[in-house]
């Protein structure tokens, strides 16, 4: 796994995707949270967050598929899947490699957005009138979130050779697991069971530890989502011996 981690790695920062994700992702969300009227610190004076905190799943939807998008995709078409397959590694070891490689790269782009909470702590009056807990919600539901698209973004590019149907798969998946449910629900004929169905996705539960509060089930669903994904992506690779 650590081979693969590592060349994974190495993949992305000799590519122009690491930085173009990176730089997409921390200017989009600077200019909601500092710039535009509407979601703007400046604007309404206010110590909070949570324009970045609402603004980063919908750009996690575009960006992490494009980190994934090429990860068995492309070994596929260059016909490298089948020597990756016959060295000494298992097919875990291939599919959490190219996981915690993809992952890192997420988590990299988010750690410079601590400037962010930094500068409003400071700014605020008095200094420090921030909802620290809110934003550590947000920061571990975002992580998870991150985690779920990747695995997703990975199942994705699994199933196909091509780069632009595993990234339209993987955007299509995060938008229906993110906000399908929520939509579904708002329909009006489900009475009481409308809450319920908008549970199962995961707008409900990131939205949940958003707001500060460490609920368990919330923690739980993000990790079974993810293990649903690997386990799947592993079953799809395993189909070559079949």
């Amino acid at each position: 796994m650590k081979q693969i981690f590592i060349k994974e790695v190495n993949a992305f920062l000799n590519s122009l995707i690491a930085y173009l994700v990176i730089s997409v992702f921390l200017v989009t969300t600077g200019v909601f949270l500092w710039i535009i009227p509407s979601s703007s610190i400046l604007s309404y004076m206010i110590a909070d967050l949570g324009s970045l905190f609402a603004t980063a799943p919908t750009l996690f939807l575009f960006l992490i598929p494009a980190v994934t998008m090429r990860s068995f995709a492309e070994e596929k078409k260059a016909g490298t899947i089948e020597l990756l397959l016959t060295r000494p590694l298992s097919d875990l070891d291939l599919i959490l490699g190219k996981f915690f490689a993809a992952f890192a790269l997420v988590v990299f782009s988010l750690l410079p957005t601590l400037v962010y909470y930094g500068t409003v702590y400071w700014l605020g009056l008095p200094i420090g009138n921030i909802d620290s807990a809110g934003v550590a919600g947000s920061y571990l539901g975002l992580f998870l979130l991150a985690a779920v698209f990747v695995s997703i973004g990975l199942l994705a590019s699994s199933l196909t050779d091509s780069q632009i149907i595993a990234f339209l798969l993987a955007l299509v998946f995060c938008f229906l697991l993110y906000y399908g449910f929520d939509l579904l629900a708002g329909i009006n004929v489900w009475g009481t069971w409308s809450e319920y169905l908008s549970a199962l996705g995961m707008a409900h539960h990131y939205q949940a530890l958003s707001k500060g509060v460490i609920d368990s089930r919330d923690v739980v669903y993000f990790f079974s989502l993810l293990a649903f994904m690997l386990a799947t992506t592993r079953l799809v690779l395993s189909t070559r011996n079949w």
